[in-house]
């Protein structure tokens, strides 16, 4: 729980004061996930060239960066009970990535390196319409699916 002090003004009259009130906000809580990377550098360095991230700090084997406002972070593990998944042999997770333009967020992150021949980008026939989505398989062996932003409302 957050709190400050907002200022509502001076009152006029005998003696003039300042009003204050306390107020508190709640901040909702932010989902975020870490991608298991053999070399956090390396795989920062990556995701800087092709999908624009930005750092926001480094320890050097886990790294916090943001990708459109988003905060995803890399780690190194070190044998303590996950894996990247160039070590086990298949993705380990899947990344959702909802954008305004797919198409060029796929192609960026293709020509830089990644592997977009798994599932071309393509319009997908949903109950609240159409939903255009691909996928890629970055140098780390993570799958990203990206889509436009219609699955992000509500729908009946």
């Amino acid at each position: 729980m957050r709190e400050r002090y907002a200022h509502l003004g001076s009152v006029t009259g005998v003696g003039r004061r300042s009003r204050w009130m306390l107020v508190t906000s709640k901040r909702q809580p932010l989902i975020s996930v870490m991608l298991a990377v053999a070399d956090a550098s390396a795989a920062l360095a990556w995701y800087k060239q092709a999908l624009g991230a930005t750092e926001l700090w480094n320890l050097g084997s886990v790294v916090g960066m943001e990708i459109d406002g988003a905060p995803i972070f890399l780690g190194e593990p070190e044998q303590n009970g996950w894996e990247t998944p160039l070590k086990l042999g298949a993705p380990s997770a899947r990344v959702e990535v909802f954008c305004d333009d797919p198409d060029a967020f796929i192609a960026r992150a293709v020509e830089a390196g990644a592997k977009g021949s798994l599932d071309r980008i393509r319009d997908h026939q949903m109950p609240w319409g159409t939903h255009r989505q691909g996928s890629f398989i970055d140098p780390f062996g993570h799958k990203w699916l990206v889509g436009d932003r219609s699955p992000l409302s509500r729908h009946p």
